[in-house]
């Protein structure tokens, strides 16, 4: 088995992705059921509705990324100027981390960025390894409306998102496309991201 990229659509459109399964990951089950931002997982609600036929490929990459070190031969090649891990999903373990750190170091010519609210795997990552400078990672603040300035230590920047009457002055993310924007998918400039949620369900 390879590992399935996706072409998404949406903010989203233009920029290729590598995908796990939202539904299936335990983190990811455990936060839906909290009051952060994840109550409202657009990823947790398409995989269960309009896109539930995206859940075997993306199951498949959940296992074959966080139950062993791909080999070399086995990290794909990827041919895109920007990429991002996770349009949908979130980190499983630190094996899952390596191997993102290996496809960056595999891919020099490509920028990748990472969107986790996992500080603990983070935190594990940077003990043991220095991130390759095209791979960009950004803290995933799942507490809407509390607008994070600094970045978690091991991160790179810093994602918030807030109410749309809400530091209305501040937003720099919503109502654009990352394809247009690249804030994210650039080392440097900005490093705290604020975007208007759409609603809270």
């Amino acid at each position: 088995m390879s590992i399935h990229f996706s072409t998404m659509e949406g903010k989203l459109k233009g920029i290729p992705a590598i995908n796990t399964n939202t539904v299936t990951n335990e983190f990811c089950i455990t936060m839906n059921k909290s009051d952060a931002i994840c109550e409202s997982c657009y990823s947790m609600n398409m995989l269960n509705g309009s896109r539930k036929n995206c859940q075997p490929a993306f199951e498949r990459n959940s296992a074959l990324l966080s139950m062993a070190i791909l080999d070399y031969a086995e990290i794909p090649t990827i041919n895109a100027a920007f990429f991002r891990f996770h349009g949908h999903g979130e980190l499983i373990n630190y094996v899952h981390m390596i191997n993102f750190h290996r496809i960056a170091l595999k891919n020099p010519h490509c920028n990748f960025t990472l969107w986790t609210k996992r500080r603990d795997i983070i935190r594990q990552y940077k003990k043991h390894n220095e991130t390759p400078d095209n791979l960009i990672l950004i803290y995933s603040n799942p507490t809407v409306n509390v607008v994070r300035i600094m970045p978690p230590k091991g991160f790179d920047k810093v994602f918030n998102v807030v109410q749309k009457d809400q530091y209305q002055d501040a937003q720099n993310c919503t109502d654009k496309k990352c394809i247009d924007c690249l804030a994210c998918y650039r080392q440097g400039g900005t490093t705290v991201i604020i975007e208007a949620i759409k609603k809270r369900s």
